[in-house]
């Protein structure tokens, strides 16, 4: 369950399972091609999110098995974010200060995580370009639509992260997780408010066991 979850939010690097059927092969990934109207939406994505400092909402997440969870999100561009599954769920996601932070209430354990090796680091960083350090590989636009789909130039193999934007106006609506055994899961927000100020202590990445 541990590892479902990090993966299913973009952040854990996914790795091959063991001891199971080898998936096909995942197709190579390359730099799209990009047309005019592409560098356009991209140059608006990129103001966008650059403009996008705190969002809370409720997520809907549906795992590759096909299991569904909800919760609440807090998200504060550069770093920063909060993902609570409601009950029966113990789990907790946490980053802040360049590393995050899983808790399993039920166990009673943490584990940490560098925020700059997973996908939705790419989301979180504070200044946010579709370029250098990311590769766009396709635009797609659906009626009210765009999707862009990106991946870590320097770490194809990890995986994508499509991102799912309303159109008119622009408005980022879901993420799509996709690992390299081509496994999807997907997470969408609803009830989305823009510009709160968060207390501080939402991302603290502290140890949150009791003290004993």
């Amino acid at each position: 369950m541990k590892r479902r979850a990090l993966l299913a939010l973009g952040l854990l690097p996914s790795l091959p399972a063991l001891a199971q059927p080898r998936p096909p092969a995942a197709p190579a990934l390359r730099p799209a091609t990009l047309s005019a109207q592409d560098r356009a939406d991209i140059t608006r994505i990129e103001a966008y999110l650059n403009g996008l400092r705190t969002m809370r909402s409720r997520f809907l997440q549906v795992a590759p098995d096909g299991q569904v969870t909800e919760g609440n999100a807090w998200i504060q561009r550069p770093g920063r974010m909060r993902f609570e599954y409601d009950p029966p769920s113990p789990l907790l996601l946490v980053a802040g200060s360049g590393q995050g932070l899983f808790f399993d209430k039920a166990l009673n354990q943490v584990s940490y995580f560098p925020l700059s090796s997973t996908p939705l680091g790419i989301l979180l960083s504070d200044n946010m370009r579709l370029s250098g350090d990311v590769t766009v590989s396709a635009v797609e636009r659906l009626p009210g639509q765009i999707h862009v789909v990106l991946y870590r130039t320097a770490s194809a193999g990890d995986g994508t992260l499509t991102l799912v934007f309303a159109d008119g106006p622009l408005s980022l609506r879901q993420w799509m997780i996709t690992d390299p055994q081509q496994r999807e899961t997907t997470v969408s927000l609803f009830n989305v408010s823009l510009g709160a100020t968060f207390d501080p202590k939402l991302f603290d990445t502290a140890d949150p066991r009791p003290r004993e």
